[in-house]
């Protein structure tokens, strides 16, 4: 399945774009399911027809759903105190009830991750369109499932598990109680959910498009949006430019508006795979509406974001890790090698990514931005590094 996430900054008609790639996709005969994080019916005014909570067929080929955080939410709540019921009694703790219930921060993010998850992974339909939240939140939602395993792992390794018939025995020696089983049991759980959803947003069948007005407003969102999803190793497939005001605009109020367009548009035409999306003079509604939108069909075969380490040891003695970070500062950039880890930030960004095996075995000799690319250079550690004709 094919997966094209799309977000933008809030008001730039992301979702109707959105809505008018999924029926593109449909009309042309793909099976295609449009998943929204919207919370009001946005995407059901685009299209006409209304949506919900429940996966609703709005023409051939052509499925939306828009998940229930708070019903997913009560669910998953009931059945995490179903499964600790023992720890929850010995603790005297009163349990609560489905309708008392509402959604803790974060749980919404967790619960559209999971139907994104949930959609992928079905056999009904051959794309996959994701309405995500605005920007920044979008990124935030995108770097969950890595930063969560992180957190996982960190604290209930696997490792520890396998040492539970020595639970008991060390609990008495050490006279704290060890985690009950049951807490390794919803890590491992949780680990294997957010792993599929990982698995997602990093396959090489996964897009993400951009939406923004053509302007200083949208031209900053971009730029910062393009870098936080080059450090997630995710590709920009496009960046569809909305409302576009046509040349001959009539008014003459409109020409400062029209000329600041043309600013953003001549900028962003050489960085960017840019698709312009005309002003319709109201907003679109009906499918009617979204087919004038002519948004770009969805590219069969993306290329995939590579980040190739580069063997230059015959030459220079060094192996150089490539990670493309287009719209990066030099002075915004930092690197920090912790163990077998890279912490590395750029601008508001930070993300900690595992060193490839050959790079674990080298220390860190340097790091340059070269055209939109982050290059560091790791010299072998002589003491890990296998020396010829040992």
């Amino acid at each position: 399945m094919r997966t094209i996430l799309i977000t933008g900054p809030g008001g730039s008609g992301r979702t109707t774009v959105a809505a008018a790639t999924a029926v593109d996709a449909a009309r042309e005969g793909t099976r295609t399911l449009l998943l929204s994080a919207d919370r009001t019916d946005t995407p059901g005014t685009a299209l006409g027809a209304e949506t919900g909570p429940t996966p609703t067929e709005v023409t051939e080929n052509l499925t939306v759903w828009r998940p229930d955080a708070t019903e997913r939410f009560r669910q998953d709540l009931t059945a995490f105190q179903t499964r600790a019921a023992n720890v929850l009694d010995l603790l005297g703790a009163a349990r609560l009830d489905g309708e008392e219930v509402t959604p803790l921060p974060g749980a919404e993010e967790l619960s559209f991750l999971r139907a994104l998850r949930d959609a992928a992974l079905s056999e009904r339909y051959d794309l996959l369109v994701v309405d995500l939240p605005p920007l920044p939140q979008a990124l935030t939602l995108l770097a969950l499932p890595e930063e969560l395993r992180r957190y996982l792992r960190r604290l209930l390794p696997p490792e520890r598990q396998a040492a539970r018939a020595l639970r008991p025995v060390l609990g008495r020696l050490a006279g704290v109680p060890m985690p009950a089983e049951w807490l390794y049991e919803t890590a491992a759980r949780w680990d294997v959910e957010l792993a599929a959803v990982e698995a997602v947003l990093t396959d090489r069948r996964t897009a993400v498009r951009l939406v923004a007005e053509p302007g200083p407003a949208g031209a900053d969102a971009v730029h910062t949006a393009t870098l936080g999803l080059a450090l997630r190793g995710l590709r920009t497939e496009a960046l569809i430019a909305n409302r576009v005001l046509p040349e001959t605009a009539p008014d003459n109020w409109l020409a400062g508006l029209l000329a600041q367009q043309r600013k953003a548009l001549t900028e962003w035409a050489e960085p960017y795979h840019l698709h312009t999306v005309p002003h319709l003079g109201r907003d679109p509604h009906g499918t009617d509406d979204l087919d004038a939108l002519a948004v770009p069909g969805v590219n069969p075969v993306p290329a995939p974001v590579e980040w190739p380490v580069a063997d230059f040891l015959a030459e220079d003695g060094v192996l150089v890790w490539h990670i493309p970070l287009p719209g990066a500062i030099r002075d915004e950039l930092d690197l920090i090698r912790r163990g077998d880890e890279l912490v590395i930030t750029a601008g508001p960004f930070r993300r900690i990514v595992p060193l490839p095996s050959a790079l674990r075995r080298c220390t860190v000799a340097g790091a340059a931005l070269r055209e939109g690319e982050l290059r560091i250079r790791f010299t072998p550690d002589p003491d890990l590094w296998p020396a010829v004709g040992r």
